[in-house]
């Protein structure tokens, strides 16, 4: 039995990631109007009053205005650190759930989910570690304009790792942003270039790292062939896998871990 992964769109219009086995549907942000991630969810044949819960990742609006519109509509649970809470104004709603970062967060007894702090401006952003079946099986992290030695330590031993690969430098240097924006991306508390995200998993990937998803690309500086053609020169020494790329419009592909031999010839026919 595995755990699925699924994008239902990633980039500055909103962000949706689903975590499904057969006991529990998760999702980690929701950035989505109800309609949105009502006709996202109808594609995998999911209804959203069957998600159990929202992790938030940070308050920006591409990441939770959704989660505060599915807790309204259909009353689904919401996790998020407390600082994350309080910015959007919900600390005393009776769906939330606020957990401590590094706190490792259970659902059920096969699936967990561990919020790590990584640098954004203004935010107490974190990124999520996907435990499953007692083993450290995935990571979903977004929005940060630098890595950390304790993210990249968890992110080490990861089957699946979903990360963004924001920015091209170049197209970024010569686009019509002002050169405050500019600057503010590229700053530590902005977000990860393509040239930053190679040299992040070049250092963390290992045997264990079978697939990669590059996440929240920006539809101005970036393009997916630029994003993954960077990546992968930091990376096609040491990585024989599969790398795929999230767009705004999701979702596109299912990843599976902590499948046996027989589920994964299932899950490709």
């Amino acid at each position: 039995m595995s755990l699925m992964i699924t994008h239902l769109g990633t980039g500055s219009r909103g962000n949706c990631t689903l975590l499904s086995n057969n006991d529990y549907n998760i999702l980690i942000d929701n950035g989505f109007s109800g309609k949105q991630l009502q006709k996202r969810l109808e594609l995998l044949e999911l209804k959203p009053e069957e998600i159990d819960g929202i992790l938030i990742s940070h308050h920006h609006g591409d990441h939770a205005k959704g989660a505060l519109i599915a807790e309204k509509k259909w009353s689904t649970k919401l996790y998020c650190n407390y600082t994350t809470a309080k910015e959007l104004e919900i600390t005393d709603n009776k769906n939330l759930s606020i957990f401590d970062n590094l706190q490792k967060i259970d659902f059920g007894n096969r699936l967990s989910i561990l919020p790590v702090p990584v640098p954004h401006e203004g935010t107490d952003n974190v990124g999520f570690i996907v435990s499953y079946q007692g083993i450290k099986s995935a990571a979903v992290v977004t929005d940060l304009g630098a890595s950390t030695t304790e993210l990249e330590g968890h992110l080490r031993g990861c089957e699946h790792i979903s990360i963004e690969a924001n920015y091209d430098e170049r197209k970024l240097k010569s686009s019509n942003y002002p050169i405050g924006l500019q600057n503010r991306i590229m700053s530590r508390g902005g977000h990860l270039s393509n040239n930053q995200t190679g040299e992040l998993l070049s250092r963390v990937i290992d045997q264990n790292t079978k697939t990669i998803t590059l996440c929240h690309l920006s539809e101005n500086s970036n393009k997916p062939h630029i994003a993954e053609s960077t990546v992968l020169y930091h990376i096609s020494d040491k990585f024989e896998g599969d790398i795929t790329i999230s767009k705004q419009s999701g979702p596109e592909f299912c990843h599976y871990v902590g499948q046996g031999e027989l589920e994964k010839m299932k899950s490709y026919i």
